[in-house]
């Protein structure tokens, strides 16, 4: 990639960086902007094995948190991640947006939590 086309497009994502930020200070971008770009990039790669996975978290109920986490593993088709919500960020209710959102990020499996 030559450098003007770099600089085109660093300025191009600054551009849209900007216009997400909307009413945030510049400041605060990092604490919320790019933790729900991750929840979303991590919701999109898990989209395809989502149900198999939320099907599969209520067969294994009960049992060690260790058993389960490898069917679900196994249900989200071998990454080394998985959330067993059935919200989405679509979904997240009007009313009680932060109880849901706790919800959806607690159900993530423990390695993508801690991220």
């Amino acid at each position: 990639m030559n450098m003007e086309n770099h600089s085109q497009t660093a300025a191009f994502l600054w551009s849209i960086a900007d216009l997400l930020r909307g009413d945030f200070k510049q400041s605060q971008y990092g604490r919320i902007i790019l933790p729900f770009t991750l929840l979303r990039r991590m919701e999109c790669v898990l989209a395809p094995t989502r149900d198999a996975v939320v099907r599969e978290f209520y067969a294994q109920e009960g049992r060690p948190d260790t058993v389960r986490d490898m069917y679900m593993q196994r249900a989200a088709g071998g990454l080394q991640f998985f959330n067993s919500s059935t919200l989405t960020l679509e979904t997240l209710s009007d009313t009680q947006t932060s109880a849901d959102l706790m919800s959806y990020v607690q159900a993530f499996s423990k390695d993508a939590y801690e991220i």
